[in-house]
């Protein structure tokens, strides 16, 4: 089987630098990682900034994030020294490249991505509608009816009669 150590594949990567990383400084790191990329004959398909999140779990304390989503063509060594440069670079909290089928369109394959985050946003907002309707719901529920407006009328109960049991006397 022949060796592929210098081919180039299609990657992608999604990095997430420091909520005060200012727009000079992220310019910086892509450009030096696109050198690096076009260093080892690949190319830069396309840099994607995300904005600044909410991480899922604080990194070094610190709740959010920049997200940038990139694709690329490169060789292994390539994002071997990309990744060395990033572990080094403090403004980087997290950092990830997946390589992607040789036989995936980087530029296919990023509509498609945007058309899906597109989509996931779209449901997003309509579960967040459907929730700001079920608050406002209870709320004047609430504001009727008293504090447990939601259990509707349980009618007349009768006479319980006595609950302790004969194991108690």
């Amino acid at each position: 089987m022949a060796s592929q150590e210098g081919a180039t594949r299609p990657y992608e990567g999604i990095i997430i630098l420091q909520s005060e990383t200012g727009v000079d400084a992220q310019k910086e790191l892509f450009r030096r990682n696109k050198k690096i990329i076009e260093d080892h004959k690949g190319s830069v398909v396309h840099v994607d900034t995300w904005g600044r999140r909410l991480l899922g779990n604080p990194i070094h304390k610190q709740p959010r994030g920049i997200y940038f989503h990139t694709t690329f063509y490169a060789d292994n060594k390539a994002v071997a020294e990309l990744e060395r440069t990033m572990r080094i670079n403090d403004r980087v909290l997290r950092f990830i490249h997946t390589r992607l089928d040789n036989v995936t369109d980087l530029n296919q394959y990023v509509e498609g991505f945007k058309q899906e985050l597109a989509a996931n946003a779209a449901k997003e907002r309509e579960r967040e509608a459907k929730l700001m309707e079920k608050r406002a719901a209870a709320k004047r529920a609430a504001l009727e009816g008293g504090d447990r407006g939601d259990r509707g009328d349980r009618g007349d109960r009768g006479d319980r009669g006595d609950r302790r049991s004969d194991d108690e006397e």
